[in-house]
């Protein structure tokens, strides 16, 4: 059974449904992926597939390991490469693709994609803290976060709500339904939103 595909996210837009109703998806590109190695259980012990996706044209963006691999698997280099587990790996042979066709239209995947970056942020931007009192004098501390700990510790303590790097994480989204699937294009309508910008790359996995 087939359990992932990596994909691109193209962007958002809105359908109608049968019954009138008009929802918000988001369109991704799932695949076409190509099948770079196979993870046994008498050598790995664990069933899975290496799926590569976007064909690289100019191999001088390649280092030379890649290269050698890419060449001893006689497949075409991808940019990104990505293991899911698959059972009855005995079907699939190295060299051949997987696309949009192993998912079906109404079910539930997890999507994997790295949120939009957002460079470093104050603790109300990052944790939509409500600030300081506008009152009894203060003056330039409106947006401080406030008391971090006690004076005893002499420290700050680990997982504090502080100011910092804002974004460009990876999230995952679970339970997104599967609205609609172009199988000529490996277009895929996940119903809702997902994170990333539009042509970030997304791993798209059933939900076990």
């Amino acid at each position: 059974m087939e359990t992932g595909i990596l994909g691109k996210k193209i962007g958002m837009t809105s359908i109608f449904l049968e019954n009138g109703d008009s929802i918000g998806v988001t369109v991704l590109e799932a695949g076409p992926c190509i099948i770079l190695n196979k993870r046994e259980v008498q050598k790995d012990n664990y069933e899975a597939i290496q799926l590569g996706f976007i064909t690289i044209d100019k191999k001088k963006l390649l280092n030379k390991p890649l290269t050698g691999y890419f060449k001893r698997q006689n497949v075409a280099p991808c940019q990104y490469i990505k293991e899911f587990k698959f059972k009855d790996i005995e079907k699939y042979e190295i060299g051949n693709e997987i696309k949009a066709d192993i998912f079906k239209e109404g079910e539930k995947v997890n999507v994997v994609a790295i949120s939009k970056g957002k460079g470093f942020a104050g603790t109300q931007k990052r944790y939509n803290f409500s600030g300081g009192a506008k009152t009894h004098g203060q003056k330039d501390y409106y947006r401080s976060p406030g008391s971090i700990g006690a004076v005893d510790a002499a420290r700050v303590f680990k997982g504090k709500k502080l100011p910092g790097r804002m974004g460009n994480k990876r999230v995952k989204i679970k339970n997104l339904e599967i609205v609609k699937i172009d199988l000529d294009k490996n277009i895929i309508l996940l119903k809702g939103a997902i994170p990333g910008p539009n042509n970030a790359l997304v791993a798209i996995e059933k939900v076990s």
